[in-house]
């Protein structure tokens, strides 16, 4: 019997459909894994001044060492981006047994509630204090899409980065790791929507 040719033609989409996706999962699949290796492993230049350090907070150890960096004299200034609203600073640095009074001249904190924000704050912060080199503190997995907000936000100011390294992120055979994995994961798919973000707004200039 004759099959119709409707039969074979929906069959013929189907493949087309599924080879279609199999090919975008292999690509998505080969991005993640370049996007794993791209997340630092090390602090690259750990010595070099800059006019202030950015912290962005979200994640633990960032800013006990954006405060121990500007305690060795790595800057003058330091902002602290992404503050939860209602925080104010004596109450942020007395959580961190630090004294605000020795501070408050060098500290500054933002309310930002997402990279893109982190970077347009810290952007008008810069202009307001003339700074030209940062020293940009966050978690390692969260470094590149970072250094994508900062470097689109702030096309002329030095950026240096300075990861951390979270004792529960494992980024040594990430893929072992449930945790890790979904973390970078969701890390890699923010990245390539920012990425694709700034695409458009480039061609639509």
């Amino acid at each position: 019997m004759t099959r119709p040719p409707f039969r074979r033609h929906a069959k013929g989409t189907i493949s087309r459909v599924g080879g279609t996706l199999i090919l975008l999962t292999g690509v998505w699949g080969f991005g993640l894994f370049k996007y794993a290796d791209a997340i630092p492993v090390t602090i690259a230049d750990p010595d070099t001044r800059t006019d202030a350090i950015v912290v962005l907070t979200g994640g633990s150890g960032r800013l006990d060492e954006g405060l121990k960096l500007l305690e060795n004299g790595a800057a003058k200034k330091l902002y602290i981006s992404g503050v939860y609203k209602g925080v104010d600073m004596k109450n942020l640095l007395e959580a961190y047994r630090q004294n605000p009074q020795d501070l408050n001249c060098c500290v500054s904190i933002g309310y930002a509630e997402d990279t893109i924000a982190n970077a347009t704050e810290t952007r008008d912060w810069v202009k307001e204090n003339t700074i030209s080199s940062i020293r940009l503190v966050t978690s390692g997995y969260h470094m590149p899409r970072s250094v994508l907000e900062f470097e689109h936000a702030l096309p002329d100011v030095k950026l240096i980065q300075h990861p951390v390294f979270p004792a529960h992120v494992k980024q040594e055979q990430w893929w072992a790791w449930p945790g890790t994995t979904g973390l970078i994961v969701g890390e890699y798919n923010k990245f390539m929507v920012a990425w694709a973000r700034h695409k458009f707004m480039a061609l639509m200039k």
